[in-house]
């Protein structure tokens, strides 16, 4: 599924991480444990369903009523039976069951006996009690009638909703079933590795259109009324991949180069945004056909707007799904990080069929295989396919995102053990997905590309052929043939197992080192430490991990490779340098301290020469320098010391990470009356960017990287009343206004002219009032960060209370709007009053351990320094259900809230005396 942050600048917020259990299910109390009807126990005690009995094949017959929003189900499972039983246990949650039955095949005959069927909903789990054993080595088919409603959250087989131009509500029905919600469409068994062939059908209107993975073979009408598609049967796969849509969408098609066909569907009005997202997917996938050596094993591709999606997407086999926003491209009327953004997004999907799909984890614990692969394969991918994008120069961005949660202690290795669906949702974060990445880049840059490349290749192929791996099950499909030139760089077992024992010292502990170097004459001292926030994280012993380090010096560009297994080791240089600097381009998943005059080396050398080092450099200098003020390895007064040559920086990761520093130091003075060194400290910053501001042209001119520079520093400087911005965003929007909104704006300076025209009354709701029209859907985003900071405390409440209706403001962008209202100085005690007050609803409609529930949770109180906010945000979770109170989100949240009281405490005064003495 899609990741949680898109490559995007400081200011905005972009879709979410994937969805998909409810309540997770609480602890067995009896053993074995009573059935829901109470009359005999339920025949099993664990989670995990057992190995007894194996799904081979499931027929399923689905029929939803879009008038009554309910459907009914019909499911035919063929079992295989390793070890003799007489109960079936499998998932079913939310469905009412009204009818079970096991068909027993003997030679040409078949008997079919009634079961009678218990529930355990703690466990999400049924079972189907036979009168009889169940063999080893013999055939049964379980049949299950059922009926249920369809979900009202965005998971499971859900009610989805739209506008139509003429102002018409219409519904359609989608899916979302990673990681557990499979069981809300039908029974089955739903665990990533009970993988299994679908036959599927879909009853509908002839008005309606129906979708799945595979494609219709044949269409059956059964009434004048109703029509019965059959859907080709898919490959051997998970049920969280399955995937069924039945709408009034519109498509557009291509072919592949290898003849696959690749279909974009939306809602009919917005069939003309779609052509972009066409194109991208020929390229990526005819790029991972050739990359990987295995075709793509479907004979077509769809992907699917759904206009209510929590996640940014979603790697459905053969069927991905998006949010609008993921997917829809304007030329028009889209910004530059849109176009980014949404390709990354389908390069992410794509690259899931082969990993994610055809390759399974076996279990949610390494769900950092799907996940960090699809999001590393987005950037090899589009740096090759769209390489005007240059999406390789966003990456450090991910591993800065990953380091801001893995150096808290309640952090969680990538690989980690999960049982309930809660905690499975739980790994849906940027440590499976941004760290994930980033030791997988790490490990590139350290073997090289192409050897990296064999490796990464062998993998899936090696899964194929006949064997006793759970993935094995493949073979007989034909699709894991590879093409028959052998790779020269093949690896051999000694390469696997180093790679292997470097590997492990990132996946199987937490967090990441601090190396420290000191230079003493020729001679480097090098030592590294687990890297950990807070006051009572004495350095964790017993952390050691395998550093690829590499350095450059004063005297020589060429990168030098050294690894680092021990707590302590000694490089010697050829000569005496003046400057060395660590981890090139960042591209290590570690951070560098430079003991002695190391640090005030760099700071002249960016003073003096900043270009003399790459632009990814000089954003991981900055990023380093205040993380070891975090830990008091470095004063505040040398960190800005260090951004004082900002003002001559141009370049988009450097500027960005600048921002990410400086900005949140003044957002945690605004949430307490320290206004003096708030304006003073605000001042600074606008003056360390004024040259580059003032350079920008109002318009959509330049590079990818140049625009969305353009566009975050014109919405800072119109956010901190710079007077020259706000006055031309003022012109513009009267101007805009005037022409009752049909003036076109540059997309670029958009945010910034919505923003500055939201500050009044009148233009708030004049704004909002375009807000409702479908010509503005591309706009949505940008016009929600303008109607969030607004100083009006009426409109900041209303337009959360309007998302949590769902009505004009779609639910699934409340999450974004909670957190813009939260950094706003007028709204930070409404947004967490709101999430106080309406937090069952939240967790109701976006689930326990939801990347969405997190995303709010820590940006609402993120920005909370003092003693009193920490108790009460202490105080509230303690209140709630222990689930809740359990979340890792929660541990985060007080984490970063007792960081930030210990931060003010140490920083505060020594900001205010450097500010005096450099203003």
């Amino acid at each position: 599924s899609a990741p949680a942050h898109s490559p995007e600048p400081p200011n905005t917020t972009p879709p979410l991480p994937n969805s998909a259990p409810a309540h997770s299910p609480e602890p067995p109390t009896l053993r074995p444990h009573l059935s829901g009807n109470g009359s005999k126990p339920f025949p099993w005690d664990k989670m995990r369903l057992p190995k007894h009995v194996i799904p081979v094949h499931y027929d399923l017959l689905l029929h939803p009523n879009l008038t009554t929003l309910t459907f009914t189900g019909f499911a035919r499972i063929e079992i295989t039976v390793n070890q003799q039983t007489s109960s079936v246990i499998l998932h079913s949650k939310h469905l009412q069951i009204t009818r079970a039955a096991i068909q027993r095949r003997m030679g040409n005959s078949h008997t079919e006996e009634e079961v009678m069927v218990l529930e355990y909903p703690p466990f999400e789990q049924i079972a189907l009690l036979a009168a009889f054993p169940l063999h080893v080595g013999q055939n049964y088919t379980v049949s299950i009638e059922y009926s249920a409603n369809l979900s009202e959250s965005f998971h499971g087989f859900y009610k989805s909703t739209y506008r139509t131009q003429e102002g018409e509500v219409r519904v359609l029905a989608s899916t979302q079933f990673e990681p557990t919600a499979a069981r809300m469409a039908f029974p089955c068994f739903d665990e990533p590795s009970f993988k299994a062939r679908f036959s599927i059908k879909i009853r509908r209107e002839p008005k309606h259109l129906a979708l799945s993975n595979m494609p219709i073979v044949k269409s059956v009408s059964v009434a004048n009324w109703l029509v019965e598609d059959h859907f080709d049967v898919s490959v051997k796969m998970s049920t969280y991949l399955v995937a069924f849509i039945v709408s009034d969408f519109k498509s557009v098609s291509k072919m592949t180069t290898s003849g696959i066909k690749i279909s974009v569907y939306t809602v009919p009005d917005k069939i003309n945004q779609a052509d972009y997202a066409l194109d991208a997917a020929v390229k990526l996938l005819d790029f991972y056909e050739n990359y990987f050596s295995i075709p793509y094993p479907l004979p077509k591709q769809d992907l699917a707007a759904i206009p209510d999606f929590q996640s940014g997407a979603m790697e459905n086999w053969g069927l991905t799904t998006y949010r609008e926003s993921s997917l829809l491209y304007d030329p028009e009327k889209s910004s530059a990080s849109a176009k980014l953004w949404i390709t990354m997004i389908i390069a992410h999907e794509l690259a899931h069929q082969w990993f994610g799909n055809l390759v399974t984890m076996e279990w949610w614990n390494d769900l950092w295989l799907n996940e960090g692969f699809a999001k590393f394969m987005e950037y090899v991918s589009v740096s090759i396919t769209h390489p005007d994008l240059k999406v390789e120069d966003y990456f450090l961005g991910k591993c800065f995102d990953a380091m801001e949660v893995d150096a808290l202690n309640s952090s969680h290795p990538v690989s980690t053990p999960v049982e309930d669906p809660a905690q499975i949702q739980e790994m849906f974060d940027d440590v499976s997905y941004e760290k994930g990445a980033c030791i997988l880049n790490m490990l590139r840059d350290y073997l090289n590309a192409e050897f990296f490349k064999a490796g990464l290749v062998q993998y899936p192929a090696e899964t194929c052929p006949a064997g006793d791996t759970q993935e094995s099950q493949l073979q007989g499909d034909g699709f894991c043939t590879r093409n028959q030139q052998t790779s020269s760089s093949h690896w051999t077992r000694r390469e696997i197992l180093d790679v292997t024992t470097m590997m492990n010292t990132w996946t199987l502990q937490k967090g990441f080192p601090l190396v420290t170097v000191t230079v003493k004459g020729k001679t480097v001292h090098l030592h590294q430490e687990h890297y950990m926030k807070g006051s009572d994280s004495s350095p964790s012993t017993g952390y050691l991990w395998h550093v690829p380090l590499t350095y450059i010096t004063s005297k020589s560009d060429t990168v030098q490779r050294f690894l680092l297994t021990t707590k302590t080791d000694v490089l010697i240089l050829p000569e005496e340098v003046e400057w060395i600097k660590f981890n090139l381009g960042m591209n290590g998943y570690y951070i560098v301290h430079y003991e002695d005059d190391g640090w005030d080396a760099l700071i002249s050398l960016l003073k003096e020469n900043h270009t003399a080092i790459s632009s990814n450099d000089r954003a991981s200098l900055i990023n380093n320098v205040f993380q070891l003020v975090s830990i008091g390895k470095l004063s505040i007064s040398k960190a800005l010391d260090l951004s004082l040559y900002l003002k001559h920086e141009s370049q988009i990761m450097p500027v960005f990470q600048g921002m990410n520093e400086l900005i949140p130091m003044y957002k945690l003075m605004e949430k307490r009356d320290m206004d003096d060194v708030e304006n003073q400290l605000k001042g600074y910053i606008v003056n360390l960017f004024k040259d580059l501001i003032d350079k920008q042209s109002w318009n959509d001119e330049g590079s990818v990287s140049e625009r969305m520079l353009r566009s975050s520093l014109l919405l800072f400087a119109c956010a901190r009343k710079y007077q020259p911005c706000v006055d031309k965003a003022e012109e513009y929007f009267m101007k805009w206004k005037e022409s009752n909104g049909t003036l076109r704006l540059p997309n670029d300076v958009k945010t910034a002219v919505y923003a500055v025209g939201a500050q009044t009354i009148e233009g708030w709701d004049f704004l909002f009032s375009k807000y409702r029209l479908p010509w503005f859907n591309t706009e949505r985003n940008e016009i929600e960060v303008a109607l969030s900071i607004s100083r009006n405390k009426d409109k900041l409440q209303w337009i959360m209370d309007q998302s949590l209706l769902g009505d004009v403001v779609k639910t699934q962008d409340l999450p974004y709007i909670i957190v813009f209202v939260a950094k706003n100085p007028s709204g930070y005690h409404l947004a967490w009053k709101f999430l106080k007050e309406n937090w069952n609803k939240l967790v109701q409609k976006f689930e326990l351990g939801s990347a969405s529930l997190a995303h709010m949770v820590i940006g609402v109180t993120n920005q909370y320094s003092t003693r009193e906010r920490l108790a009460e945000v202490k105080e509230f979770f303690n209140s709630v259900d222990e689930k809740s109170s359990q979340l890792r989100c929660v541990q985060q949240a007080v984490e970063t809230i007792e960081e930030n009281i210990r931060w003010m405490d140490i920083n505060f005064e020594k900001i205010k005396i450097w500010l005096q003495n450099n203003m």
